[in-house]
């Protein structure tokens, strides 16, 4: 089933039976990004931050794993499915190490997700930890970096444990939400999803 399908079917939510959804604490405005900031703002997921009908939990993984601020890291050798099977690593700009870190965190994320029930999860793209349409092919600070397409480590782990995962660029997806939990809202047509754009579509055919 596809994000958009799944989002469909989820029922009609309410004050007294929210949806509930997992959400990367940056998406909240939460200053756990590597450099101690939120990463900007992201007015699409911050419209459900105090919503009746929604009752986010809220959690990073990275900070949870490795404080805040931090090194950069990213995968490589493969995806955050690779990483959970033991095939590809998390590295620091450094050369760290952080692949246990990084599973821990994951299988936290994972606990939060099981113990709170949630509906789905909506989570920062390109992240290491929570990326779920697009992550970085190896090291973003080297000459010529590249991307692919794929998950995160902790986007991976609920995923493959059953859980549906959009990112704050899936824009389709998030129109399909705010019009689930407001009968009112009037659906944007030209929304697209992440893998529906042009940029994701062109250089995907170009590096595949």
């Amino acid at each position: 089933m596809t994000n958009t399908a799944y989002l469909h079917q989820l029922r009609t939510p309410s004050a007294t039976d929210p949806l509930r959804v997992l959400v990367s604490a940056c998406l909240t405005g939460a200053c756990c990004g590597f450099d101690g900031t939120p990463y900007g703002s992201y007015p699409s997921v911050g419209s459900l931050l105090h919503h009746p009908a929604v009752r986010l939990v809220s959690f990073c993984p990275e900070e949870y794993a490795f404080g805040t601020p931090r090194e950069i890291c990213d995968i490589h050798g493969g995806s955050g499915m690779d990483v959970l099977d033991g095939k590809a690593k998390v590295l620091t700009q450094t050369g760290k190490d952080w692949t246990s870190g990084m599973l821990r965190a994951s299988e936290k994320m994972l606990q939060l997700a099981v113990r709170e029930a949630v509906d789905l999860a909506i989570m920062m793209d390109i992240s290491a930890a929570c990326g779920s349409q697009v992550i970085y092919a190896g090291s973003r600070l080297a000459e010529n970096k590249k991307y692919q397409a794929g998950a995160g480590v902790c986007a991976a782990q609920l995923i493959r444990n059953g859980f549906y995962v959009i990112s704050q660029r899936d824009y389709a997806s998030l129109e399909i939400l705010h019009a689930k939990i407001d009968p009112g809202y009037v659906v944007n047509p030209e929304a697209r999803d992440h893998q529906d754009t042009e940029w994701y579509r062109d250089y995907f055919s170009r590096s595949g």
